[in-house]
């Protein structure tokens, strides 16, 4: 199991470390998370011992915690025991469903002192790398040879980095750095036990949003540049100049979900875009898509767009098919939950999931670091390496490691 080092409750952190420690102690899945452009952070445990296989369909899941992967089979973590805090990390009242007794039960030795367990040796801050530049220019080549070959229009290619984690390193101290550095990106960190390890990230993506108005959301986010000069200058969006080839690879993934609504015969959506939006350190185009659901009765949408849409192009390519083919042939890791999707789904009579990017697996004390890319015939081999350095610095700045 994933050790457990802490014996108090902290005082930066209060109930939200203590409640942590405890479900990892125990074996319970757990989930913390913050909503873009929010403070309040949720949790929830689920006191099973054991995630759920499931559909994700809005009307019939219980509230929870939906993480799925690449590909495969979707997991729940039921929602026994949910929590809400501000932005001090106190605990916010919330009329949850809970049964007080389990809560009481659960919570009644949350101070108690846990004992760590012992770890493995390791070098601290090492850095271990899977695939080189040569290796990966190797990759993006052959992409550009089957786009040109006309085998696909677009594929996304992606790698990792190991790290081994410094030692006292603290989960949630890291989800609290995401917190403060991306404020617009959705922050989450969840605990799987039978897979014994924790995901921890900051995505910019919404894959699938339906509010309490019944108002559906999705969005087409492609196209990378650094939002920094070579001086350390920060740019502001409008500061920004897009090339062909980024411009095109949001297109195809707007077209994407303009075929989806297509599939569906829906033509009553709203589109916002492309604009240059900032994401911590990097600057995307992203487009914005909204439906209400109400007025177009069409209460089921978030359940099936959720279906057409995964994975998107955005981190798949097009066609779908021979862009699988293509990833399965020629990555050198398993991607696992890295550009699945995840998120809170019924919770406050809301459902919102989001695209696993800018994320990290941490198991046995290192951490997977996964970036990808999207190639196209235009694509550059080099500047596709430096696309997914960039997008590595979103979690290796809060491992404080360069």
């Amino acid at each position: 199991m994933l050790s457990t080092t802490t014996s108090h409750i902290s005082t930066q952190f209060g109930k939200i470390e203590a409640l942590w420690q405890k479900a990892l102690a125990d074996g319970f899945p757990v989930a913390l998370w913050r909503l873009p452009r929010t403070t309040e952070k949720q949790l929830l445990i689920d006191l099973s011992g054991k995630t759920t296989n499931v559909k994700v369909d809005f009307e019939e899941l219980a509230s929870g915690f939906v993480i799925s992967p690449f590909q495969g089979d979707s997991l729940l973590l039921k929602a026994d025991l949910y929590y809400r805090f501000d932005e001090e990390n106190q605990e916010i009242p919330n009329n949850f469903d809970t049964n007080i007794a389990v809560k009481d039960n659960f919570e009644e030795n949350l101070s108690i002192e846990n004992k760590p367990k012992k770890q493995s040796n390791f070098q601290q801050s090492a850095i271990q790398e899977l695939y080189n530049e040569m290796t990966f220019a190797e990759i993006v080549s052959d992409a550009i040879g089957a786009i040109e070959r006309g085998e696909m229009q677009k594929v996304v290619v992606s790698r990792t980095k190991n790290i081994t984690l410094p030692e006292g390193f603290s989960v949630i101290e890291a989800f609290q750095k995401l917190c403060n550095a991306y404020p617009l990106a959705f922050v989450s960190a969840v605990f799987l036990p039978q897979y014994n390890s924790i995901w921890l990230g900051a995505t910019p993506e919404t894959l699938v949003s339906i509010d309490k108005t019944g108002i559906f959301k999705t969005m087409s986010l492609a196209g990378t540049q650094s939002a920094l000069g070579a001086n350390g200058e920060r740019f502001s969006p409008g500061e920004i100049r897009w090339s062909h080839k980024e411009i095109e690879e949001q297109a195809f993934v707007s077209r994407y979900i303009i075929e989806c609504f297509k599939k569906i015969r829906l033509r009553e959506y709203i589109e916002s875009g492309p604009k240059t939006i900032q994401a911590g350190n990097l600057m995307h185009l992203r487009t914005d898509y909204s439906v209400d659901t109400n007025a177009v009765n069409f209460p089921q949408l978030g359940t099936v767009m959720t279906e057409l849409l995964h994975p998107t192009s955005a981190v798949c390519g097009m066609p779908k098919e021979p862009a699988l083919r293509f990833i399965a042939e020629h990555e050198l890791h398993q991607r696992e939950f890295y550009s699945g999707f995840l998120g809170p789904i019924n919770i406050q009579e809301e459902s919102h999931l989001f695209v696993n990017l800018r994320t990290m697996k941490i198991q046995n004390q290192v951490a997977t670091l996964y970036a990808g890319c999207g190639i196209t015939e235009d694509s550059s081999p080099t500047k596709e390496w430096q696309e997914t350095e960039m997008k590595s610095q979103t979690l290796l700045s809060v491992l404080a490691i360069d």
